[in-house]
């Protein structure tokens, strides 16, 4: 089975990324599943209905988050009653939501984790033993695991790289919007990327708009993030798993452009 990761989709800029260029990388890549990570998609802050369904329908097949979950009160409405929407499985059992999915496609069930980091985050359940749970309900239900790894630390993103490696088929990183060149397959056959970078503007701040930022950083004040317009850029990995093995066997790093017209 082939799959596409998509890094951190940040509002309508990164939206319209993956409505011009998602539907072509499908049919050249002969893709399987599409996951992407959708906390941001929706001005900047979080996830609504109406944006899960637009990227739904432009071909994603589901959407992992982070700790901007919860940025849009309007998940509260929908996230208990959709299978399209997970949110980290490393927070408490009464939280909203659920922590894993599996999707089916023909012959294929392909089993889709999410967790939050903790350094420099905050004080979720560990993802290492949590990783060690999930990985143990769903083992004997899918033919593969991957899990997008919502962390801060590059350290603790490698750390549970090689915690994972042979139990998963895929660990990707997301959440710092800057895509790293560390693709590559680990020992025991886990594809691993430290971050899938950003699907958002390109002339941006991880995908904000300059000037609210540059501000921020300038004068310590609070003030009040736009996203970024203009062109826009598309990031994430391509793994390639094999079936039986549910091990990786290729992996490519994609970042594709589409002009602002």
């Amino acid at each position: 089975m082939k799959i596409l990761f998509i890094g951190d989709i940040v509002g309508r800029t990164g939206r319209r990324a993956i409505r011009e260029l998602l539907p072509q990388i499908i049919e050249s890549e002969g893709l399987d599943f599409v996951i992407a990570n959708g906390e941001n998609a929706a001005g900047g802050f979080g996830l609504t209905k109406g944006v899960m369904d637009e990227l739904l329908s432009y071909g994603v097949d589901l959407l992992t988050t982070g700790n901007h979950t919860w940025d849009n009160r309007e998940i509260f409405e929908f996230i208990d009653d959709t299978d399209k929407v997970i949110r980290p499985y490393n927070y408490p059992e009464e939280v909203p939501g659920v922590g894993f999915q599996t999707i089916k496609k023909g012959d294929i069930t392909l089993g889709v984790v999410n967790l939050l980091g903790r350094v420099y985050i905050g004080n979720y359940l560990c993802p290492f033993r949590t990783l060690d749970e999930v990985v143990e309900e769903l083992k004997d239900q899918v033919d593969a695991i991957v899990v997008d790894f919502h962390a801060e630390a590059t350290a603790e993103k490698e750390a549970l790289g090689w915690y994972a490696d042979g139990k998963v088929a895929v660990l990707v990183g997301t959440h710092t919007h800057v895509q790293t060149a560390d693709e590559r397959i680990l020992p025991q056959g886990t594809a691993y990327i430290t971050d899938l970078g950003l699907t958002g503007g390109i002339n941006s701040i991880l995908g904000m708009n300059i000037d609210e930022p540059l501000e921020r950083f300038l004068t310590q004040m609070p003030n009040r993030f736009k996203v970024a317009k203009g062109d826009a850029k598309l990031s994430g990995l391509i793994v390639e798993i094999d079936d039986k093995a549910a091990k990786a066997i290729e992996v490519k790093r994609i970042s594709r452009i589409h002009k602002s017209t």
